[in-house]
């Protein structure tokens, strides 16, 4: 009998991943939040929402970009809403490959099918859990339903996790109203990224295509892989710090995709740190103090979470802060804000690697 939903010419549905499953594994290993009153809690996610707000046009007054106001909906969620919003964003990034992977080789069975997803699932819950714990705000460009100026259909949400900024914000012992707004001021600045340069979300998913249609779906080749990752874990397991899990993983063919969106991440990171931090202390009075506690607190993890950065590619995010920050700044010191701008031109004018390095060569190549 046909699946219920189904036309009988269609192929037999299956998952990677049992989402559902990693949902309710990772809700179940989520850490309590921070012990705060009703009360308290309506506080914290009214002065969110309004410093999500308030952020908008000194990012837009920093940068010379406007996103238009309102073209993304502010989301202030718990750790729960957050691993939700993700699950099903994951889930959707994920579609094309399930697609391609159908195509080639066809549906697994029913048994093996469900008995993969849901270790994949168990597997997927714990990773989300662990950054759930993490994760302060976050600029999801790929959720749709937002409409833009002149009922352009603009994708984007912006997910803030309240839990998450009283924990630091305690920890750190730092003006929690200046925090707030500091935080805001960089996912702000995501949000105008991607709003008002209409063809970065799209350049963005091309890439991800890209990679989707040079995945090998061998299965001999595929295992190679797999071992090879689990002997990189072992090293870093040992202490060896210049090993990546994701080189395991990626064809010679996914290099050079994986470069490209690695200096396009840093760019956005980078840009995001420079702009809550150029806005100044006019704005958040005490930015000087809270950046300095801030990347203390990066850099002094111990050394079970160090260890799972490495393993979750986390070490690399936090290098696109920094490479990105410091391309920013310089290249502003060259050319100013309007020369910098022109990064948004087209997808040709995004730096490469050797330009996040190197600012110089991006401002030879694009201002001669």
């Amino acid at each position: 009998m046909a699946d219920a939903g189904r036309a009988d010419d269609e192929p037999p549905r299956f998952n990677l991943v049992d989402w559902d499953l990693a949902v309710n594994t990772a809700y179940r290993l989520i850490r309590p939040g921070p012990d705060v009153s009703r009360d308290q809690a309506q506080q914290v996610v009214g002065e969110l929402r309004e410093s999500a707000r308030a952020a908008e046009p000194y990012v837009r007054g920093y940068t010379s970009m406007d996103g238009g106001p309102g073209t993304a909906p502010v989301m202030v969620v718990d750790r729960r809403g957050w691993v939700r919003a993700n699950a099903d964003g994951l889930r959707d990034l994920m579609a094309p490959l399930l697609v391609k992977i159908q195509q080639s080789r066809g549906a697994p069975g029913q048994v093996t099918s469900a008995i993969g997803s849901r270790l994949t699932g168990l597997e997927a819950g714990g990773l989300l859990a662990f950054l759930s714990n993490k994760v302060l705000g976050q600029f999801d460009p790929y959720h749709l339903g937002s409409v833009g100026p002149g009922g352009r259909q603009v994708g984007g949400r912006l997910l803030l996790v309240a839990p998450n900024v009283v924990h630091v914000e305690r920890e750190l012992d730092v003006d929690p109203h200046d925090f707030r707004l500091w935080i805001c001021l960089h996912e702000e600045t995501h949000r105008v990224q991607f709003t008002a340069v209409p063809w970065l979300r799209q350049h963005i998913l091309d890439q991800i295509s890209t990679l989707i249609e040079s995945a090998d779906l061998d299965p001999s080749r595929f295992a190679a892989l797999i071992r090879e990752a689990a002997e990189r874990v072992g090293r870093l397991a040992r202490g060896e710090t210049d090993v990546s899990i994701l080189d395991a993983l990626q064809t010679p063919e996914q290099k050079a995709v994986i470069e490209h969106l690695t200096a396009v991440m840093s760019l956005l990171e980078g840009h995001a740190d420079v702009v809550m931090d150029g806005v100044g202390p006019d704005v958040v009075r005490t930015v000087d103090a809270i950046r300095a506690k801030f990347q203390q607190r990066r850099a002094g993890a111990g050394p079970l979470d160090q260890f799972f950065r490495r393993v979750l590619g986390l070490d690399a995010k936090l290098r696109q802060y920094r490479d990105g920050a410091s391309f920013v700044r310089r290249v502003l010191d060259q050319v100013g804000m309007d020369g910098f701008n022109a990064i948004w031109a087209d997808p040709a004018s995004l730096p490469t690697k050797d330009e996040i390095a190197d600012p110089r060569l991006w401002v030879g190549r694009i201002h001669g």
